[in-house]
């Protein structure tokens, strides 16, 4: 009988579990938004855009006085605020496993980040430090928050539930993600008639997604409840904390394997959210309102994709499963990169492929990894498992930025970010997981 379920039973919750979990997935409702509106949609083609009007005659900015040239800054400013959140998320986490007190922290992070976002709708001129400080504050914010919300998936699901729990949460914030699009697209497509110009509609769905974010995180902050927990008044705090994890998990080497699997094509994957937009406007020549269309069918897909890899994994299981869609990847971005300049359906067809994918990978290696935890160690090793999922994200935007820096050519950046996929692949497969579950103390799943 598994820790989850010992707990549950122990304490007659049940009701109030499944009342949890509803509340948790309305988290993800509410901070997927930023994620594709902001980071995916707007932010990238608009801030570039920023950083041209403010750069010099060879097109470079001087952002603290070095060159950047400006269709590289908010590659570079995405890698700067994942360093950022890297050294803020083993504070958060340490101060979280010490106290016990999630909410207020999730709390903190969720209206921090919201409020940066809602700043942006005073991106416009040539402010494109403005733009990349208040990415920086959202993106960190969103990324501590993001590790305090999965830290409650073993707390509110036994191991049974988990692939479901996790794939309904990703699904959740796809349909939020596809609402919003929709109110962005008729917006942008007819600022005219709301009496906005172009620039002044972009700025509105930047703001509206801070403002959805802040309302539904009261939903879950409302649902979800603290653990009291027992931690030595010793217990290191920070980096030290993240140190002592690390050296426990060596005890556990087959769980620090997958971590770094994971660390790998999870770059990847991140690398293409924050930058398909920049490709599809600026190598492709798309107009908005089409990375708008394509973003959106990403989000529609994503939804069934998710749910129909949570399926493929009761069957084939999870391992299986995600290292079917690390090939699916792969070729998907082989097949970017001879896309045709001004040629929308290869674009959508593109897209559709990503949707398909998307949500299903990350949903399940995130349920996949709270079977590797020791009965316990579950906030512990999440906070690990954020580091992993943050740690090297700034790495593909970085490559993807000095790849470009280099050629000229959006074309080799997006390609340069196969090596993920096919390096991800090859060390999970690596991962015997059903030894790793034995020797981290828990029940074998008939498939895993």
């Amino acid at each position: 009988m598994g820790i989850d379920t010992v707990r549950a039973g122990a304490s007659g919750e049940t009701a109030g579990s499944r009342r949890e979990q509803r509340g948790w997935y309305w988290y993800d409702w509410a901070c997927s938004v930023y994620s594709t509106s902001v980071l995916t949609v707007f932010l990238g083609p608009y801030l570039t855009s920023v950083a041209r009007h403010a750069a010099d005659a060879d097109g470079y900015v001087h952002p603290l006085g070095l060159p950047v040239r400006a269709g590289s800054f908010f590659a570079y400013t995405v890698s700067l605020s994942v360093i950022v959140a890297v050294l803020v998320m083993p504070l958060v986490g340490s101060l979280a496993d010490r106290t016990g007190r999630k909410k207020p922290l999730l709390a903190a992070a969720a209206y921090t980040g919201a409020a940066a976002t809602t700043g942006m709708f005073f991106l416009d001129g040539d402010r494109y430090l403005l733009g990349g400080l208040l990415l920086v504050v959202a993106n960190a914010a969103q990324s501590v928050g993001t590790m305090l919300y999965n830290s409650y998936l073993p707390q509110i699901a036994p191991p049974a539930d988990r692939d479901r729990v996790s794939s309904r949460g990703w699904a959740f914030g796809y349909a939020a993600g596809s609402l919003m699009l929709v109110v962005n697209l008729v917006l942008y497509l007819a600022h005219d008639s709301f009496g906005l110009s172009e620039t002044e509609a972009v700025r509105v769905c930047l703001a509206s997604a801070g403002l959805w974010w802040g309302a539904f995180a009261l939903i879950p902050l409302r649902r979800l409840r603290d653990r009291h927990t027992r931690v030595a008044a010793a217990a290191p705090t920070g980096l030290r904390q993240l140190a002592a994890t690390v050296r426990d998990m060596r005890r556990h080497p087959r769980t620090l394997a997958f971590l770094l699997a994971y660390l790998v094509y999870n770059d990847g994957i991140q690398t293409v959210i924050t930058q398909a937009s920049v490709y599809g406007s600026e190598e492709l020549g798309l107009e908005q309102s089409t990375l708008i269309g394509a973003v959106l069918l990403v989000q529609i897909l994503a939804v069934a994709g998710a749910l129909a890899m949570g399926r493929l994994a009761r069957t084939y299981g999870a391992q299986r499963t995600i290292l079917g869609s690390l090939v699916a990847w792969t070729l998907t971005l082989a097949a970017g990169y001879f896309l045709p300049a001004g040629a929308p359906v290869y674009f959508y067809v593109l897209a559709a492929a990503i949707g398909m994918v998307l949500g299903g990978s990350q949903a399940l290696s995130r349920s996949l990894f709270s079977h590797l935890i020791p009965p316990g160690k579950e906030a512990e090793y999440f906070s690990a498992y954020e580091m992993s999922d943050r740690g090297m994200s700034w790495l593909g935007p970085l490559l993807f930025g000095v790849t470009y820096q280099l050629t000229g050519s959006y074309r080799s950046a997006i390609v340069s970010l196969v090596a993920f996929f096919v390096i991800g692949f090859v060390l999970l497969a690596r991962v015997p997981v059903r030894r790793a579950i034995g020797e981290a103390g828990n029940p074998v799943p008939e498939r895993i």
